[in-house]
């Protein structure tokens, strides 16, 4: 078991307030995003895995991300770089951030196929498992729209990412 240093706790609590721009309900260190964080001195580098590949927002997360660290009164640096291995899944995405989600409209990616192999996505307002994939391309390359045939009502979802499939 390995202790988290008062600093690096300090930096993952201010790092829980920088929210995704496109998912501003979720924060980054919910979606996963953030794979290694280190202290040194008046200085912080985070590490961080893009969602997608072509993610439109990752200069906005960095930049966010950077003036979030800075506000701490011992940080005189902040630095962040998107690394590419490990790759992002949507398993890394916490049980806060899939409720967030929910709470946004979006519907978390499934945590594990079903028993027949395919991927199924609950409505994330009535809950309903009688849903249907409308369109696989969303507002952004992370999401699909689905419709709820229980409630009637068209949602996003995000898509799963999984080292599985």
């Amino acid at each position: 078991m390995s202790l988290v240093s008062t600093s690096e706790q300090s930096v993952r609590e201010m790092l829980a307030l920088v929210k995704d721009p496109e998912i501003d309900s979720v924060s980054v260190l919910d979606l996963g995003m953030v794979e290694n964080i280190a202290v040194a001195e008046s200085s912080v580098h985070v590490e961080m895995l893009p969602t997608f590949m072509g993610c439109p927002a990752l200069e906005i997360i960095k930049t966010n991300v950077e003036n979030k660290l800075l506000e701490l009164e011992w940080v005189e640096k902040a630095n962040v770089t998107f690394i590419y291995h490990p790759a992002w899944t949507s398993e890394r995405i916490t049980t806060e951030g899939r409720e967030r989600l929910k709470e946004f409209g979006i519907a978390p990616p499934p945590e594990k196929p079903g028993p027949d192999g395919a991927w199924h996505v609950d409505c994330p307002y009535c809950h309903s498992t009688y849903t249907t994939m409308e369109n696989i391309f969303g507002p952004t390359a992370c999401r699909s729209i689905l419709y709820c045939k229980q409630c009637k009502n068209p949602f996003e979802a995000m898509k799963p990412v999984s080292t599985m499939m």
